[in-house]
């Protein structure tokens, strides 16, 4: 491991946090959880002076504003560790070239940004440099999330699992291939979708059997989310716990049938399959 990112603490080097939007401030809130060290306070930066301020007074962040400084990311990753870049696919790439000169030697840069390969972006970083590709999804807004993590050419283990304790502040993380990333991405990254589009379903259809909108709303989001905190807290298979709601003959049995016929199976694949060839798009800049 590198000088920057060795700290015989324990404690995770230094991070600078390149947008501050809904994922970059998940990942924010879960490096300011109580018990998360981290070596001198978080730089940020964010697009607005008004969003910077936020952060006025706090010990633990040093915001600065694209709008009122040119210079914000260039300044922010100076002397980190970590640089975290949480910006949209189409931004990446330039906003990497404009901090390269400044990360520091030994920095690890850290991508979210769905379809975006490592290569292209090692190719824009100096020697020394490490990149690792991250996946989160939606759920790290509240500590539950999945992230997907894949190193580049230039990331050793050592690197991986500094980023792998960065991510695990939001909830759980998977490391695997880099060419695996998208398929990851279809399933975990696009799967909260998945949820609230059937949870929207749910709804309709209560409401379509003369319940009022609160009532359905009440019955399929509470059920929803009822269901998957038994599901983290059992730990216990899916498929167990459909046959215990599921009475041979019975009025569950039923649905599920009806369920079934529909081949939710090859649904899923497609669903996935088309996910996955958007992601392969991105990447090649369609």
């Amino acid at each position: 491991m590198s000088e920057t990112n060795a700290n015989p603490s324990g404690a995770l080097p230094r991070v600078a946090m390149l947008g501050a939007g809904s994922m970059g401030g998940a990942i924010l809130a879960g490096l300011r959880a109580p018990g998360v060290r981290i070596d001198g306070p978080i730089a940020v930066t964010t697009r607005s002076t008004a969003s910077a301020e936020a952060y006025a007074g706090a010990a633990d962040v040093v915001a600065y504003a694209n709008e009122a400084d040119p210079d914000a990311n260039r300044k922010a990753v100076r002397g980190a560790g970590v640089v975290i870049l949480a910006v949209k696919p189409w931004a990446i790439q330039d906003l990497l070239r404009e901090v390269a000169d400044d990360l520091a030697p030994g920095a690890i840069v850290v991508s979210v940004a769905a379809g975006i390969a490592t290569r292209s972006l090692e190719a824009l970083t100096p020697a020394g440099v490490a990149v690792v590709r991250a996946m989160p999804n939606t759920p790290s807004l509240v500590g539950r999330g999945v992230t997907g993590l894949a190193g580049g050419g230039s990331a050793g283990p050592a690197v991986v699992d500094t980023v792998r304790r960065v991510f695990e502040t939001v909830g759980r993380v998977l490391v695997i291939d880099e060419d695996r990333m998208d398929a990851l991405g279809a399933v975990s990254g696009s799967g909260p979708a998945y949820l609230f589009f059937f949870v929207e379903q749910l709804t309709d259809a209560a409401r379509r059997l003369g319940f009022s909108d609160a009532e359905a709303r009440l019955m399929a989001e509470g059920t929803v989310t009822g269901a998957a905190e038994l599901l983290a807290r059992s730990g216990e298979d899916p498929a167990e716990l459909r046959r215990r709601v599921t009475s041979p003959n019975g009025t569950t049995e039923r649905a599920i049938g009806v369920l079934q016929g529909a081949d939710f199976a090859e649904t899923f694949d497609r669903a996935l399959a088309a996910a996955i060839a958007r992601s392969e798009e991105l990447a090649a800049g369609a």
